[in-house]
């Protein structure tokens, strides 16, 4: 990589003398490599390329021109399984980067993009923590963390990262599960979480002036906030279902999305009540005085 690394210091949020806690960040890390390894691919359900139109309108609307933009990602879940975004980022010119917990995942990320991006261009990826990321200050032009960091205690580590990476005068979008979604996905996911069937471990969710909150003690301003997929989290993980175990029932499932796709499209209001809160941040080019 051209952008200068740093060793991983776990013990930033690992108290010392913790081997209960140590021993649970290395099941974290295992049960994300298991994920890598068995779960399907996403890519082609209705409700992903849904997904993927609205990441694609993040970008356009809240970075600056892709061309030549640096960008990371804070985990490489979407190039790997789902919306291929760092993927049609790259196509526009940009720079990409990106970081994930798990090995299986950065492999298939990398090819998969490979597959899927410029041939001039290539994916620089590695092995690693977003709450302890291996890059030097001051290193990208922009930050993408969509559903990553609600999936453990140290959400404020992992804003605190991208804004130390961050150039100043970067913007990054940061997007976690909305606890006000108008379809009570959290309370479902919660559920599942409770019996054991939910296929993405832990997971949390935030209010708008909670996340709000985060990233203003990281030393970052908001500019926007906007949220993607107004759609029932039940009809997303359905999709994704007959997507992968009954193709043809997949039909049924997208003639479901497009009432939600359609009002998306026609009714830009309803954005903001998506199941994924996305807020767009800038780090200041000046560090915050003093009072005297």
């Amino acid at each position: 990589m051209d952008t200068a690394e740093r060793p991983m210091d776990a013990s930033k949020f690992v108290p010392r003398g913790a081997a209960a806690v140590i021993s649970q960040e290395k099941t974290y890390q295992g049960f994300w490599a298991g994920v890598g390894e068995r779960f399907p691919d996403l890519a082609g359900a209705v409700s992903t390329q849904y997904y993927s139109d609205n990441e694609r309108r993040l970008f356009t609307e809240h970075f600056p021109n892709l061309d030549g933009l640096k960008i990371l990602k804070t985990d490489l879940w979407d190039e790997a399984k789902n919306t291929r975004i760092l993927a049609w980022a790259d196509r526009q010119g940009a720079l990409a980067y990106g970081v994930d917990i798990s090995a299986p995942t950065v492999r298939q990320a990398l090819a998969a993009f490979e597959r899927d991006s410029d041939p001039r261009h290539g994916l620089q990826a590695t092995v690693g923590d977003v709450r302890d990321l291996p890059f030097a200050d001051n290193s990208f032009d922009a930050v993408y963390s969509m559903g990553t960091i609600e999936h453990f205690n140290e959400t404020e580590y992992a804003i605190t990262e991208m804004a130390r990476v961050l150039k100043p005068g970067g913007r990054a979008i940061i997007g976690v599960p909305n606890r006000h979604d108008p379809f009570l996905r959290p309370l479902f996911s919660t559920t599942l979480q409770f019996l054991g069937l939910y296929g993405y471990g832990y997971e949390k969710s935030y209010s708008r002036r909670a996340l709000r909150r985060m990233v203003e003690r990281s030393g970052l301003v908001v500019v926007a906030e906007t949220a993607i997929l107004f759609i029932p989290g039940w009809l997303r993980m359905l999709d994704l279902a007959c997507h992968t175990w009954c193709r043809p029932l997949s039909k049924v499932t997208g003639a479901l999305m497009r009432p939600f796709i359609l009002l998306d499209r026609h009714v830009p209001a309803v954005r903001r009540h998506g199941y994924l809160l996305a807020t767009v941040v800038t780090k200041p080019t000046q560090p915050p005085t003093a009072p005297s």
